[in-house]
Protein backbone atom coordinates (compact mmCIF):
# COMPACT_ATOMS: atom_id res chain seq x y z
CA UNK A 1 0.00 0.00 0.00
CA UNK A 2 1.32 3.47 -1.06
CA UNK A 3 0.42 6.73 0.84
CA UNK A 4 1.57 10.12 0.86
CA UNK A 5 3.59 11.83 3.59
CA UNK A 6 0.75 14.68 3.82
CA UNK A 7 -1.90 11.49 3.91
CA UNK A 8 -2.60 12.53 7.82
CA UNK A 9 -4.36 9.55 9.16
CA UNK A 10 -4.71 6.43 6.29
CA UNK A 11 -7.01 3.68 6.96
CA UNK A 12 -6.34 0.32 6.06
CA UNK A 13 -9.60 -2.15 5.95
CA UNK A 14 -9.30 -5.44 7.36
CA UNK A 15 -12.01 -8.16 5.28
CA UNK A 16 -13.57 -11.34 7.08
CA UNK A 17 -14.95 -13.77 3.93
CA UNK A 18 -18.13 -13.22 3.03
CA UNK A 19 -20.92 -15.68 5.23
CA UNK A 20 -18.64 -16.17 8.09
CA UNK A 21 -20.64 -15.89 11.44
CA UNK A 22 -19.83 -15.53 14.96
CA UNK A 23 -18.14 -12.55 16.89
CA UNK A 24 -14.28 -13.06 16.13
CA UNK A 25 -11.42 -10.97 17.26
CA UNK A 26 -8.70 -9.90 15.40
CA UNK A 27 -4.95 -8.67 16.94
CA UNK A 28 -3.13 -6.27 14.86
CA UNK A 29 -0.32 -4.22 15.65
CA UNK A 30 2.64 -2.39 13.47
CA UNK A 31 6.00 -3.57 12.58
CA UNK A 32 8.83 -0.96 12.00
CA UNK A 33 10.99 -1.24 8.63
CA UNK A 34 12.82 1.52 7.03
CA UNK A 35 10.24 3.88 8.80
CA UNK A 36 10.25 4.39 12.24
CA UNK A 37 7.74 4.41 15.10
CA UNK A 38 7.46 6.11 18.22
CA UNK A 39 5.77 9.73 16.23
CA UNK A 40 9.29 9.74 14.12
CA UNK A 41 7.25 8.95 10.67
CA UNK A 42 4.02 7.20 12.13
CA UNK A 43 2.35 6.55 15.41
CA UNK A 44 2.76 3.04 17.04
CA UNK A 45 -0.41 1.30 16.75
CA UNK A 46 -1.70 -1.68 18.08
CA UNK A 47 -5.22 -3.55 19.69
CA UNK A 48 -7.91 -5.79 18.68
CA UNK A 49 -11.07 -5.70 15.66
CA UNK A 50 -14.16 -7.05 17.39
CA UNK A 51 -16.25 -8.25 14.28
CA UNK A 52 -19.57 -9.25 15.31
CA UNK A 53 -21.87 -11.76 13.69
CA UNK A 54 -21.89 -11.41 9.78
CA UNK A 55 -19.69 -8.50 10.03
CA UNK A 56 -17.17 -8.95 7.33
CA UNK A 57 -15.09 -5.09 7.38
CA UNK A 58 -13.12 -3.46 9.90
CA UNK A 59 -10.84 -0.40 9.33
CA UNK A 60 -7.64 -0.01 11.60
CA UNK A 61 -6.36 3.92 11.64
CA UNK A 62 -3.02 5.14 11.79
CA UNK A 63 -1.51 8.35 11.85
CA UNK A 64 1.52 9.14 9.57
CA UNK A 65 3.88 12.10 10.58
CA UNK A 66 4.70 14.88 7.84
CA UNK A 67 8.01 16.06 8.51
CA UNK A 68 7.65 18.33 5.97
CA UNK A 69 11.81 17.17 4.68
CA UNK A 70 12.80 15.85 1.45
CA UNK A 71 13.87 11.89 2.22
CA UNK A 72 13.28 8.70 0.25
CA UNK A 73 10.39 6.62 0.63
CA UNK A 74 10.50 4.56 3.55
CA UNK A 75 8.06 1.60 4.42
CA UNK A 76 6.36 -0.34 7.83
CA UNK A 77 4.36 -3.24 8.35
CA UNK A 78 0.69 -3.63 9.82
CA UNK A 79 0.31 -7.48 10.64
CA UNK A 80 -2.27 -9.05 11.81
CA UNK A 81 -2.40 -12.34 14.37
CA UNK A 82 -4.67 -15.30 15.41
CA UNK A 83 -8.19 -14.77 15.47
CA UNK A 84 -10.40 -16.04 18.49
CA UNK A 85 -14.27 -16.42 18.47
CA UNK A 86 -15.53 -14.13 21.52
CA UNK A 87 -16.08 -16.01 24.70
CA UNK A 88 -20.01 -15.25 25.76
CA UNK A 89 -22.64 -17.23 28.42
CA UNK A 90 -25.97 -16.09 28.35
CA UNK A 91 -28.47 -17.88 30.58
CA UNK A 92 -31.83 -18.34 29.25
CA UNK A 93 -34.91 -19.07 31.04
CA UNK A 94 -33.78 -23.04 32.26
CA UNK A 95 -31.15 -23.13 29.78
CA UNK A 96 -27.62 -22.24 30.45
CA UNK A 97 -25.45 -21.63 27.30
CA UNK A 98 -21.68 -22.11 28.02
CA UNK A 99 -18.25 -22.34 25.70
CA UNK A 100 -16.59 -24.99 26.30
CA UNK A 101 -12.64 -25.95 25.77
CA UNK A 102 -11.78 -29.43 24.83
CA UNK A 103 -8.40 -31.03 26.58
CA UNK A 104 -6.63 -30.63 22.45
CA UNK A 105 -8.85 -28.44 21.37
CA UNK A 106 -8.60 -24.41 22.45
CA UNK A 107 -11.55 -22.88 20.08
CA UNK A 108 -14.47 -23.14 22.91
CA UNK A 109 -17.68 -24.74 21.61
CA UNK A 110 -21.21 -24.12 22.30
CA UNK A 111 -22.78 -26.43 24.43
CA UNK A 112 -26.59 -26.54 25.95
CA UNK A 113 -27.40 -27.45 29.62
CA UNK A 114 -30.69 -27.50 31.11
CA UNK A 115 -30.44 -27.55 34.83
CA UNK A 116 -31.57 -30.47 36.72
CA UNK A 117 -31.59 -33.29 34.22
CA UNK A 118 -28.52 -35.32 34.41
CA UNK A 119 -29.52 -37.59 32.17
CA UNK A 120 -28.99 -34.65 29.46
CA UNK A 121 -26.27 -33.61 30.62
CA UNK A 122 -24.45 -37.17 30.60
CA UNK A 123 -25.88 -37.61 26.84
CA UNK A 124 -24.61 -34.23 26.08
CA UNK A 125 -21.30 -34.92 28.10
CA UNK A 126 -20.59 -38.28 25.97
CA UNK A 127 -20.94 -35.92 22.33
CA UNK A 128 -17.60 -34.36 23.21
CA UNK A 129 -16.28 -36.22 20.04
CA UNK A 130 -18.64 -34.18 18.06
CA UNK A 131 -18.88 -30.71 19.34
CA UNK A 132 -15.13 -31.14 18.92
CA UNK A 133 -15.29 -31.72 15.52
CA UNK A 134 -17.93 -29.06 14.85
CA UNK A 135 -15.86 -26.50 16.57
CA UNK A 136 -12.99 -27.45 14.55
CA UNK A 137 -15.07 -26.35 11.28
CA UNK A 138 -16.07 -23.62 12.97
CA UNK A 139 -12.78 -22.18 14.21
CA UNK A 140 -11.83 -18.79 11.95
CA UNK A 141 -8.34 -18.99 10.34
CA UNK A 142 -5.80 -16.49 8.59
CA UNK A 143 -5.71 -15.93 5.29
CA UNK A 144 -3.03 -16.18 3.29
CA UNK A 145 -1.80 -12.46 3.81
CA UNK A 146 -1.43 -11.86 7.32
CA UNK A 147 1.20 -8.67 6.49
CA UNK A 148 0.55 -5.59 4.71
CA UNK A 149 3.57 -3.06 3.91
CA UNK A 150 3.10 0.56 4.20
CA UNK A 151 5.28 2.70 1.33
CA UNK A 152 5.46 6.29 2.44
CA UNK A 153 6.06 8.10 -0.67
CA UNK A 154 7.36 12.02 -0.41
CA UNK A 155 4.03 14.28 -0.23
CA UNK A 156 3.87 15.75 -4.16
CA UNK A 157 2.83 19.18 -3.05
CA UNK A 158 5.84 19.53 -0.83
CA UNK A 159 8.64 18.03 -3.73
CA UNK A 160 7.07 20.17 -6.32
CA UNK A 161 7.60 23.18 -3.99
CA UNK A 162 11.30 21.74 -3.66
CA UNK A 163 11.87 20.93 -7.49
CA UNK A 164 10.89 24.87 -7.93
CA UNK A 165 12.86 25.84 -5.75
CA UNK A 166 16.09 24.60 -7.72
CA UNK A 167 14.90 25.64 -10.79
CA UNK A 168 15.32 29.31 -9.56
CA UNK A 169 18.55 28.39 -7.45
CA UNK A 170 22.11 29.11 -9.18
CA UNK A 171 23.42 25.22 -9.92
CA UNK A 172 26.58 25.73 -9.05
CA UNK A 173 25.57 26.90 -5.14
CA UNK A 174 23.74 23.36 -5.32
CA UNK A 175 26.35 21.39 -6.61
CA UNK A 176 29.42 23.11 -6.81
CA UNK A 177 31.48 26.19 -7.28
CA UNK A 178 30.55 28.87 -9.63
CA UNK A 179 34.48 30.34 -10.15
CA UNK A 180 37.72 29.12 -10.42
CA UNK A 181 38.58 31.71 -7.93
CA UNK A 182 36.45 29.84 -5.36
CA UNK A 183 37.95 26.69 -5.91
CA UNK A 184 41.36 27.48 -5.28
CA UNK A 185 40.25 29.29 -1.73
CA UNK A 186 38.94 25.94 -0.87
CA UNK A 187 41.21 24.03 -1.94
CA UNK A 188 44.57 25.57 -0.07
CA UNK A 189 42.25 26.60 2.78
CA UNK A 190 42.17 24.15 6.18
CA UNK A 191 38.57 23.69 6.92
CA UNK A 192 36.89 21.65 9.94
CA UNK A 193 35.52 18.35 9.73
CA UNK A 194 32.23 17.27 9.08
CA UNK A 195 29.89 17.80 12.18
CA UNK A 196 26.46 15.66 12.60
CA UNK A 197 25.26 19.47 13.97
CA UNK A 198 22.84 20.33 12.06
CA UNK A 199 21.80 23.32 14.15
CA UNK A 200 22.71 26.86 12.15
CA UNK A 201 22.91 28.85 15.14
CA UNK A 202 25.88 26.67 16.72
CA UNK A 203 29.21 28.28 16.68
CA UNK A 204 31.98 27.39 13.63
CA UNK A 205 34.16 24.59 14.35
CA UNK A 206 37.50 25.11 14.11
CA UNK A 207 39.94 22.44 12.76
CA UNK A 208 41.47 20.37 14.76
CA UNK A 209 45.14 18.42 14.35
CA UNK A 210 43.83 16.21 12.50
CA UNK A 211 42.63 18.18 10.29
CA UNK A 212 45.93 20.29 9.41
CA UNK A 213 47.38 16.93 8.90
CA UNK A 214 44.78 15.76 6.54
CA UNK A 215 45.02 19.20 4.79
CA UNK A 216 48.78 18.79 4.46
CA UNK A 217 48.77 15.00 3.06
CA UNK A 218 45.98 15.84 0.69
CA UNK A 219 46.46 19.83 -1.03
CA UNK A 220 48.47 18.71 -3.78
CA UNK A 221 45.37 16.51 -4.96
CA UNK A 222 42.96 19.75 -3.87
CA UNK A 223 44.98 22.30 -5.96
CA UNK A 224 45.29 19.91 -9.00
CA UNK A 225 41.74 18.45 -8.99
CA UNK A 226 40.93 22.48 -8.20
CA UNK A 227 42.01 23.16 -12.44
CA UNK A 228 38.27 21.36 -13.03
CA UNK A 229 35.61 23.59 -14.47
CA UNK A 230 33.20 24.81 -11.94
CA UNK A 231 29.23 23.34 -12.86
CA UNK A 232 28.31 26.64 -13.81
CA UNK A 233 30.19 26.19 -17.29
CA UNK A 234 28.29 24.62 -19.70
CA UNK A 235 25.47 23.40 -17.44
CA UNK A 236 27.97 21.46 -16.06
CA UNK A 237 29.38 19.61 -19.28
CA UNK A 238 32.74 21.01 -18.90
CA UNK A 239 33.34 20.34 -15.10
CA UNK A 240 31.75 16.26 -16.24
CA UNK A 241 34.66 16.10 -19.05
CA UNK A 242 37.19 17.13 -17.61
CA UNK A 243 36.88 15.11 -14.43
CA UNK A 244 36.17 12.26 -16.57
CA UNK A 245 39.67 12.91 -18.41
CA UNK A 246 41.69 13.36 -14.82
CA UNK A 247 40.30 10.75 -13.18
CA UNK A 248 41.14 8.64 -16.27
CA UNK A 249 44.67 10.00 -16.32
CA UNK A 250 45.16 9.53 -12.96
CA UNK A 251 44.49 5.77 -13.43
CA UNK A 252 47.09 5.31 -16.11
CA UNK A 253 49.33 6.87 -13.34
CA UNK A 254 48.83 4.94 -11.08
CA UNK A 255 48.53 1.54 -13.10
CA UNK A 256 52.52 2.39 -14.01
CA UNK A 257 53.67 3.23 -10.73
CA UNK A 258 51.99 -0.40 -9.65
CA UNK A 259 54.21 -1.72 -12.41
CA UNK A 260 57.23 -0.16 -11.22
CA UNK A 261 56.58 -0.90 -7.74
CA UNK A 262 56.28 -4.83 -8.94
CA UNK A 263 59.22 -4.93 -11.01
CA UNK A 264 61.74 -3.15 -7.92
CA UNK A 265 60.84 -5.45 -5.46
CA UNK A 266 60.50 -8.71 -8.50
CA UNK A 267 56.55 -9.39 -8.62
CA UNK A 268 55.08 -10.87 -12.15
CA UNK A 269 52.79 -8.77 -13.90
CA UNK A 270 50.03 -10.80 -13.29
CA UNK A 271 50.30 -10.89 -9.53
CA UNK A 272 51.02 -7.04 -9.98
CA UNK A 273 47.90 -6.23 -11.43
CA UNK A 274 45.13 -8.59 -9.24
CA UNK A 275 46.65 -7.08 -5.93
CA UNK A 276 47.91 -3.75 -6.41
CA UNK A 277 46.59 -2.44 -9.42
CA UNK A 278 43.17 -3.65 -8.88
CA UNK A 279 43.15 -3.02 -5.18
CA UNK A 280 43.95 0.91 -6.05
CA UNK A 281 41.53 1.08 -8.96
CA UNK A 282 38.97 -0.71 -6.84
CA UNK A 283 38.89 0.75 -3.58
CA UNK A 284 37.10 4.34 -4.73
CA UNK A 285 34.35 2.30 -5.98
CA UNK A 286 34.22 1.03 -2.75
CA UNK A 287 33.77 3.52 -0.55
CA UNK A 288 31.28 4.86 -3.53
CA UNK A 289 29.05 1.94 -3.02
CA UNK A 290 29.55 2.55 0.63
CA UNK A 291 28.15 5.79 -0.03
CA UNK A 292 25.16 4.84 -1.98
CA UNK A 293 24.21 1.70 -0.11
CA UNK A 294 24.04 4.27 3.07
CA UNK A 295 21.81 6.94 0.99
CA UNK A 296 19.81 4.50 -1.08
CA UNK A 297 16.48 2.31 0.70
CA UNK A 298 17.38 -0.37 -1.79
CA UNK A 299 20.48 -2.51 -2.49
CA UNK A 300 20.40 -1.60 -6.29
CA UNK A 301 22.38 1.74 -6.46
CA UNK A 302 25.88 0.16 -4.51
CA UNK A 303 25.50 -3.15 -6.54
CA UNK A 304 24.65 -1.00 -9.74
CA UNK A 305 27.97 0.83 -8.84
CA UNK A 306 30.08 -2.11 -8.78
CA UNK A 307 28.86 -3.99 -11.59
CA UNK A 308 28.97 -0.28 -13.44
CA UNK A 309 32.63 0.11 -12.96
CA UNK A 310 33.24 -3.34 -13.41
CA UNK A 311 31.41 -2.82 -16.83
CA UNK A 312 33.41 0.30 -17.81
CA UNK A 313 37.04 -1.43 -16.98
CA UNK A 314 36.26 -4.48 -19.18
CA UNK A 315 34.54 -2.85 -21.89
CA UNK A 316 36.01 0.51 -21.94
CA UNK A 317 39.76 -0.09 -19.94
CA UNK A 318 40.51 -3.15 -22.09
CA UNK A 319 38.21 -2.65 -25.21
CA UNK A 320 40.14 1.09 -25.82
CA UNK A 321 43.50 0.26 -25.01
CA UNK A 322 43.72 -2.94 -27.42
CA UNK A 323 41.97 -0.92 -30.27
CA UNK A 324 44.62 1.62 -29.76
CA UNK A 325 47.20 -0.64 -29.53
CA UNK A 326 46.14 -2.73 -32.04
CA UNK A 327 46.29 0.58 -35.08
CA UNK A 328 49.55 1.74 -33.49
CA UNK A 329 51.05 -1.70 -34.49
CA UNK A 330 48.77 -1.70 -37.56
CA UNK A 331 50.54 1.29 -38.92
CA UNK A 332 53.65 0.19 -38.19
CA UNK A 333 53.01 -2.76 -40.36
CA UNK A 334 52.68 -5.54 -37.47
CA UNK A 335 50.29 -7.37 -35.48
CA UNK A 336 49.08 -6.63 -32.47
CA UNK A 337 49.08 -10.23 -30.39
CA UNK A 338 47.98 -10.31 -26.69
CA UNK A 339 49.13 -13.95 -25.34
CA UNK A 340 46.58 -15.15 -23.07
CA UNK A 341 49.12 -16.13 -20.13
CA UNK A 342 46.70 -17.36 -17.35
CA UNK A 343 43.72 -15.43 -17.80
CA UNK A 344 41.64 -18.66 -18.32
CA UNK A 345 42.59 -19.68 -14.67
CA UNK A 346 42.21 -16.31 -13.22
CA UNK A 347 38.75 -16.19 -14.77
CA UNK A 348 37.67 -19.66 -13.91
CA UNK A 349 38.87 -18.67 -10.13
CA UNK A 350 36.71 -15.21 -10.21
CA UNK A 351 33.95 -17.24 -11.27
CA UNK A 352 33.19 -19.84 -9.18
CA UNK A 353 33.94 -16.99 -6.41
CA UNK A 354 31.09 -14.96 -7.85
CA UNK A 355 28.73 -17.87 -7.81
CA UNK A 356 29.53 -18.26 -4.09
CA UNK A 357 29.15 -14.75 -3.76
CA UNK A 358 25.48 -14.63 -5.22
CA UNK A 359 24.33 -17.69 -3.25
CA UNK A 360 25.26 -15.59 -0.19
CA UNK A 361 23.56 -12.55 -1.37
CA UNK A 362 20.39 -14.70 -1.84
CA UNK A 363 20.53 -16.58 1.39
CA UNK A 364 20.49 -12.70 3.09
CA UNK A 365 17.03 -12.32 1.69
CA UNK A 366 15.73 -14.57 3.85
CA UNK A 367 13.05 -13.17 6.67
CA UNK A 368 15.87 -13.49 9.88
CA UNK A 369 18.05 -11.33 7.93
CA UNK A 370 16.18 -9.20 5.28
CA UNK A 371 18.64 -8.06 2.68
CA UNK A 372 21.50 -8.39 0.70
CA UNK A 373 22.98 -5.23 2.73
CA UNK A 374 23.01 -4.26 6.49
CA UNK A 375 21.44 -6.64 8.61
CA UNK A 376 22.27 -7.57 11.90
CA UNK A 377 25.50 -7.48 13.43
CA UNK A 378 26.12 -11.24 13.57
CA UNK A 379 25.47 -11.41 9.51
CA UNK A 380 27.06 -8.13 8.74
CA UNK A 381 30.32 -9.39 10.29
CA UNK A 382 30.02 -13.06 8.54
CA UNK A 383 29.15 -12.39 5.09
CA UNK A 384 31.99 -8.95 5.50
CA UNK A 385 34.64 -11.80 6.54
CA UNK A 386 33.78 -14.35 4.13
CA UNK A 387 33.98 -12.17 1.25
CA UNK A 388 37.18 -10.56 2.25
CA UNK A 389 38.37 -14.22 2.67
CA UNK A 390 37.14 -14.80 -0.66
CA UNK A 391 39.47 -11.73 -2.08
CA UNK A 392 42.31 -12.87 0.29
CA UNK A 393 42.18 -16.83 -1.45
CA UNK A 394 41.40 -15.11 -5.53
CA UNK A 395 45.21 -13.57 -4.50
CA UNK A 396 46.68 -16.76 -2.85
CA UNK A 397 45.66 -19.02 -5.80
CA UNK A 398 46.59 -16.80 -8.73
CA UNK A 399 50.01 -15.94 -6.91
CA UNK A 400 50.43 -19.27 -6.62
CA UNK A 401 49.76 -20.13 -10.06
CA UNK A 402 51.28 -17.48 -11.46
CA UNK A 403 55.04 -18.76 -9.84
CA UNK A 404 54.17 -22.36 -11.08
CA UNK A 405 52.95 -23.90 -7.62
CA UNK A 406 50.10 -24.89 -8.73
CA UNK A 407 49.34 -26.00 -12.34
CA UNK A 408 47.04 -23.16 -14.47
CA UNK A 409 44.89 -23.95 -17.71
Amino acid sequence: MHVSESVGVMEVKVLRASGARGAVVVPYRTLEGSARGGGEDYEDTAGELEFDNDEIVKTIEIRVIDDEEYEKNKNFFIEIGEPRLVEMSEKKGHAIYRKVHFRDNPIPSTVICFAGDTEDNEAFASKNEEERRIAEMGRPVLGENTKLEIIIEESYEFKNTVDKLIKKTNLALVVGTNSWRDQFIEAVTVSAGEDDDDDECAEEKLPSCFDYVMHFLTVFWKVLFAIVPPTEYWNGWACFVVSILMIGALTAVIGDLASHFGCTIGLKDSVTAVVFVALGTSVPDTFASKVAAIQDQYADASIGNVTGSNAVNIFLGIGVAWTVAAIYWNAQGKDFIVLPGNLAFSVTLYTIFAFINFGVLLYRRKPEIGGELGGPRTAKILTSAMFAMLWLMYILLSSLEAYCYIKGF
